[in-house]
């Protein structure tokens, strides 16, 4: 995923390039040529044989490696080095990835990157009031970062941050061992997430991209001060969408939330940032905004040569193949939403719509099941259903006298109430095209497409839940006193999606 490359259709040096509003080379600090310390990368872990399918080595070595760059303007020694591993795809470069260059242990700093080698709004805009007039005013950070990428790339090798957007192309957004997220997928690829509630999450980001790119000369127009350096058309003159779009998801696979700074400068691009780092879901590392620089101190112990990790945050495998294109088999944060609302038909809607929120919930509530925690959810909708149950208006009133979500729960009630969460289940096991044992045997196969193979993964674990939480279900029903009790007529249940 090329930030500004579409199928190669374009090459680096016909679009933009990096150079901040100020200054084209900001702080420009060179070190002695005595590198013993700096853990320089060797030239066989930075410089790819050209092919003939890629840009070859010789203009990589014409600017050196990223992290060559970034010690000549300001990067410090670290104890950090770039190494290569292959491509998923033969068409493809092999990508970078940071590991540690000496031995390492937990709380030691790997690298520290200053400020002035890092992108950030309140650097691209120069104003951090226009950058938050703009973040808040249709058009998101990612898009605005986006944009100013595109215009540096179009400057080519002229742009300060050359080196950097040439790594990002190389990278193409997939990050480590991943492929690129699925909202550059093709309509046949995306088919291989069928069933889950991932595919539509995706179309709709998609079409909140579009929405943003049709707002991107708001940008040109508010911060003219900056594009003037740029003598191109109007963004949605000089980019097409698709164009925006591969810029955007590339961001978005890389770009970095710093805590505790302002608004203009939570949205970070930190060079050896990810993608260069790999994330992985039970890594407590994070990049970090200290005095003057973002640094990482690393939380377990490393090996030289061992790749560094970083915590990705309490994502669900969902949104970790929508941001990163990854999903994460022990990824302790992984969910499943079950919404679930009340009749507005029901007679006696309003009543039950205050006692829901005096506990806590809403007339159309989602309910995140996590992975391993399915009878703890499944426990948790129990009384919000039961609520919707309740016909005879005796009984809500003394629903509505009582304190908690306590309901009358005959035998009758409570079957019905389980045997519509049961159904629930199985509906959307149904959903999918393939079953949790075909999933198995298919992620068996060495060969299998590194798309559906991530696409595989995530439907799994999703089948994974949703058994487990049938199962909690049929246990309850299991455990009911009398199963000759038919369950009682429900006219207005509550919806379950």
């Amino acid at each position: 995923m090329e930030l500004t490359c579409l199928h190669n259709k374009f090459n680096l040096s016909a679009l933009p390039h990096l150079s901040l509003p100020s200054s084209k080379n900001p702080n420009p600090r060179f070190f002695s040529r005595k590198r013993n310390n700096l853990c320089l990368a060797s030239t066989s872990d930075t410089l790819v044989t050209g092919s003939g399918k890629e840009v070859s080595s010789k203009k990589d070595a014409e600017f050196g490696d990223l992290k060559s760059w970034m010690h000549k303007n300001g990067l410090p020694p670290c104890k950090v080095v770039l190494k290569e591993r292959p491509s998923y795809d033969e068409k493809h470069r092999p990508i970078h990835y940071v590991a540690a260059c000496e031995d390492l242990w937990a709380g030691d700093v790997a690298f520290s990157v200053p400020n002035s080698l890092v992108v950030t709004l309140e650097r691209v805009l120069g104003n951090e009031t226009v950058a938050e007039l703009l973040t808040t005013n249709k058009l998101s950070e990612l898009a605005c970062l986006a944009l100013y990428l595109m215009y540096e790339k179009k400057q080519g090798k002229k742009s300060f941050w050359y080196p950097y957007i040439r790594e990002l192309d190389r990278q193409r957004g997939r990050g480590q061992l991943a492929v690129e997220s699925p909202l550059l997928w093709s309509d046949d690829e995306l088919a291989y997430l069928t069933g889950s509630s991932t595919k539509a999450e995706i179309v709709e980001r998609a079409e909140g991209i579009k929405r943003e790119y049709n707002e991107l000369d708001t940008v040109w127009f508010m911060a003219g001060s900056l594009f003037q350096q740029y003598p191109y058309d109007i963004p949605t003159e000089a980019f097409p969408f698709e164009i925006f779009k591969q810029a955007f998801v590339a961001v978005q696979s890389c770009v970095v939330h710093l805590q505790k700074v302002p608004l203009a400068r939570r949205f970070a691009l930190v060079p050896l940032g990810p993608p260069l780092l790999a994330y992985r879901s039970n890594c407590k590392a994070m990049l970090s905004a200290v005095a003057g620089a973002v640094e990482l101190v690393v939380d377990r112990p490393y090996k030289a040569g061992e790749p560094i990790v970083v915590w990705c945050g309490p994502q669900p495998n969902s949104k970790l193949l929508i941001n990163y294109g990854f999903v994460d088999d022990d990824n302790s944060y992984d969910r499943l939403v079950v919404e679930a609302a009340l009749n507005t038909e029901d007679p006696q809607y309003q009543d039950k719509r205050l006692v829901v929120q005096r506990n806590g919930k809403l007339s159309v509530q989602a309910f995140p099941v996590y992975a391993g925690k399915e009878k703890e959810a499944v426990s948790d909708m129990l009384p919000y259903l039961r609520l919707g149950y309740v016909s005879d208006p005796s009984e809500m009133q003394s629903v509505l006298s009582s304190q908690g979500p306590v309901c009358p729960v005959s035998s009758c009630m409570e079957r019905a109430v389980l045997d519509q969460l049961a159904d629930y289940f199985k509906r959307r096991l149904a959903g999918y095209p393939t079953t949790l044992n075909e999933d198995e045997s298919l992620l068996l196969d060495p060969n299998l497409n590194p798309k559906k193979r991530v696409a595989t993964q995530l439907v799994r674990l999703e089948k994974k839940i949703l058994h487990a939480c049938l199962q909690a279900t049929v246990d309850l029903i299991d455990q009911l006193p009398d199963h000759t009790v038919s369950p009682c007529p429900a006219p207005y249940a509550p919806l379950l999606k």
